[in-house]
């Protein structure tokens, strides 16, 4: 392995459960590894680009700001506009994500997800009325599955 492909698992071991809550995390980061701030940032970037690592962004604590009703919404929706009706559905400020999934036909038609929070049962529902309105002569049928508790989440985790 190389300095270089070191210091890259070092980072995203330093990183991976968030960057440090500080004024300066990529000075943190950087003192920690070894290296500046710009060097940090550099390979953050050249890393996404790369799909080394997919992502970087807040991860809300839902309920803890008063987002008690979640609902994945989903869509049966022609394979062939799913990338379009996903990217109109993902691009809605109350959608956290969308994706798309395989249907398990014949039981599961589904094939276009969305994510909806809210402070009630009536305002996701009222939301999911949103995407269903948009969605138009798309949609085929849809359904709401409603959170019944709370799931860790974590992406995969390496050992330093």
């Amino acid at each position: 392995m190389s300095a270089s492909d070191d210091l890259d698992r070092r980072l995203i071991v330093a990183t991976q459960a968030g960057l440090p809550l500080v004024p300066q995390p990529y000075q943190q980061l950087a003192d920690q590894l070894g290296t500046t701030p710009d060097e940090v940032m550099t390979r953050l970037q050249a890393m996404l680009a790369r799909g080394t690592i997919r992502r970087m962004g807040a991860v809300p604590n839902h309920y803890a700001i008063g987002y008690t009703a979640n609902g994945m919404s989903v869509w049966d929706v022609p394979d062939e506009q799913i990338d379009a009706l996903g990217e109109r559905i993902g691009a809605l400020d109350f959608v956290t994500h969308s994706f798309h999934r395989p249907r398990a036909l014949p039981a599961w038609p589904y094939n276009l997800f969305a994510m909806v929070h809210g402070s009630s049962r009536e305002e996701v529902l009222a939301k999911v009325a949103e995407i269903r309105a948009l969605l138009g002569d798309a949609c085929r049928s849809h359904d709401v599955l409603f959170s019944t508790r709370i799931l860790k989440k974590t992406g995969l985790r390496i050992s330093g």
